[in-house]
Formats: structure tokens, C-alpha cells, sequence
């Protein structure tokens, strides 16, 4: 699958947010979007997912080909993609085995085999070292942000889509977190030879990744792109690049 977003202008409350963005993600392709506060990167990336609340002025977002832009949430997900919160919300009462079962199962439209489902839920965890605990509470009641962060990567590999974006998988995390969430990430991408983006604001995560693309962006635009020589031209000299 290819992710091509054309010339796109995106605005919130009648504000540009996003200001000209071209951007085009391959299969199995990892971009990294670096770049200061209030530069646009979470809008964009839900402008790619289909937030409500934003306006798309002008522009396009393509996969394979065909427009996704008027397209609700949910059809974007049964397409294929996938946004991991910058924020992940609590919901009590909703219990996190149910919610993946019933996404998975949402997105498939194929019958599930439980014994199936529940061993790549617990493989993951294990993987993400989450405790097994939480895998039978609500989803991300009374979790810590890394754990909330790691469950949005367990939601990630259950759903398999073919293009992610990773909105800061990295705040809030310790060290040791930001290297099982990275590992665990970079497994599932070349695993399902998935398309993704990942939004940070620190190279730290990169370490344990081989990310292809770097892109910085500033006021709402794409200011620079590189290899990975690029996030130590931002180490050094931050975003004015």
C-alpha cells in the first residue's frame, strides 16, 4: 500500500495548521517526522486519519491512488491505517480484551478464532513487558503513560494495519520503555511489511531503528528531508537546519 499526500492544507478553527505538505510512504517504509511544538505534525497526522474537527482546505490524501479525503475514521481503518495517540484515552467500563477483539473483528469482517487471538495478545505483551494484570482491566484505566503507550502498540499488532503513524510513542517513557516500545516497533514493520511514520521530537527512539526518511517540519510545512544523517544535523543545530 502507498500513502501519497499531495500539496495539503489543513486548518482548525479556520487557522492553518498545515500549510503545503507533499508526502509519500511505500510499503514497508519508515519515515521519521522531527520538528518543534506547534509545527503541525500531530495535525497531520490526524488529517490522515479523518479527524472531525479539521478542515482540509485544498490538497489530497491518496492510498493507492484514490482519494480518502470525505472518508470517516472507521473506513480509513478498515483500509488500512492506524494512529497511535499522542494522548491515549482512559475508558472505564470497557474491557481491553473486548475492545481489540471487537476492533480486529470490525476491521477483518472474517470470524476470529480466540485461543488464536489471545495468543498473540499475550506473546505481544509479553514482548512490550506489560504486566499480564492489564490485560484483563479497562482499556488504560489507572495505567501509567508508558503502559497506555505500550498498549497502543499491542492495538498495532493486533489490527495489522498496512500504514501507521506513531504520534511521540516516546513521551513519557523511561529509557528502558523507549527501547522495548522501538524494538517491538521495528519488528512488527518488517514483520507485516508495514508503511510508517513516526512523530518525535528526540533522536532517542531512532537508536534502536532504521528509519530511511527523516522529514523536519516548521510552521506548518516540510522544511528539510534526509537520511539518517539528518537527525544528527538536528542533534546539533536543533531545527533550524
Amino acid at each position: 500500500m502507498k500513502l501519497e499526500i499531495k500539496n495539503l492544507h489543513v486548518s482548525i478553527d479556520d487557522k492553518e495548521v498545515v500549510n503545503g505538505v507533499d508526502l509519500v510512504i511505500n510499503e514497508g517504509e519508515l519515515h521519521v517526522i522531527m520538528g518543534p511544538n506547534g509545527s503541525g505534525k500531530t495535525t497531520l497526522a490526524k488529517a490522515i486519519m479523518g479527524h472531525p474537527q479539521l478542515k482540509i482546505t485544498s490538497g489530497d490524501i491518496l492510498l493507492d491512488n484514490k482519494s480518502i479525503v470525505g472518508m470517516k475514521v472507521n473506513e480509513r481503518a478498515k483500509l488500512g491505517l492506524f494512529l497511535q495517540f499522542q494522548n491515549p484515552i482512559e475508558i472505564e467500563g470497557l474491557g481491553l480484551l473486548n475492545f481489540l477483539n471487537t476492533a480486529r473483528g470490525a476491521i477483518t469482517n472474517k470470524p476470529l478464532q480466540f485461543k488464536e487471538f489471545m495468543s498473540e495478545v499475550k506473546s505481544t505483551s509479553a514482548a512490550l513487558e506489560l504486566k499480564d494484570e492489564l490485560i484483563g482491566r479497562s482499556l488504560n484505566h489507572g495505567f501509567s503513560g508508558g503502559e497506555k503507550k505500550k498498549v497502543e502498540i499491542l492495538q498495532m499488532r493486533v489490527l495489522k494495519p498496512k500504514i501507521a503513524i506513531l504520534d511521540e510513542p516516546d513521551s513519557g517513557l523511561d529509557v528502558d520503555a523507549i527501547r522495548i516500545v522501538a524494538k517491538n516497533v521495528e519488528s512488527m514493520r518488517q514483520d507485516m511489511n508495514m508503511g510508517l511514520i513516526v512523530i518525535t521530537h528526540y533522536s532517542r527512539i531512532l537508536n534502536y531503528m532504521q528509519p530511511e526518511f527523516i522529514h523536519v517540519m516548521k510552521d506548518g510545512k516540510i522544511v528539510k528531508e534526509g537520511g539518517k544523517e539528518l537527525i544528527r544535523e538536528v542533534e546539533e543545530s536543533g531545527y533550524n537546519v
